[in-house]
């Protein structure tokens, strides 16, 4: 797969039997190789979980959740920075929504004076296309770092 290293992030999702103390032994796994998490979130049913991990070191936790036995997935996402009011990530989704953009998915979380929505669309290059026509703020994993 061909990365968008400046437009996309990388992202680890880690499929999770719904058992006590398995979220521990994801997040033991990457404290212990000193991997800071930027981003998480998890879905789940009542079988198992989904863990959406954005990291520092991207590659070494990979390579560390491997070797620990766990299923994991990378994938392509979108992080968006807009400003923290009311209303900003309707904008955004909204916007994307007019181009027939679906979401799959998307976490998000507030930074020191904005907030930043990570996206899952339907098309990342359409999606991509459209928030820079439309101005939007994108980042990358760079950014993400020094947040």
């Amino acid at each position: 797969m061909k990365w968008r290293i400046s437009m996309t992030i990388k992202q680890i999702s880690v499929f999770l039997e719904n058992k006590s103390g398995r979220l521990a032994e994801v997040l033991d796994t990457l404290g212990g190789e000193n991997i800071k998490i930027n981003a998480l979130t998890i879905a789940d049913t009542s079988d198992f979980g989904i863990l959406r991990l954005i990291v520092n070191n991207f590659q070494k936790a990979v390579d560390a959740l491997k070797v620990k036995g766990f299923t994991v997935n990378i994938t392509e996402v979108i992080a968006v920075s807009t400003p923290n009011q009311a209303g900003s990530f309707a904008k955004v989704l909204r916007t994307l929504s007019n181009e027939t953009i679906s979401i799959e998915y998307m976490y998000a979380f507030k930074a020191e004076n904005s907030a930043i929505i990570i996206l899952r669309p339907d098309s990342i290059d359409l999606a991509l296309n459209v928030l820079k026509k439309h101005k939007f703020s994108l980042l990358s994993t760079d950014d993400l770092q020094n947040l």
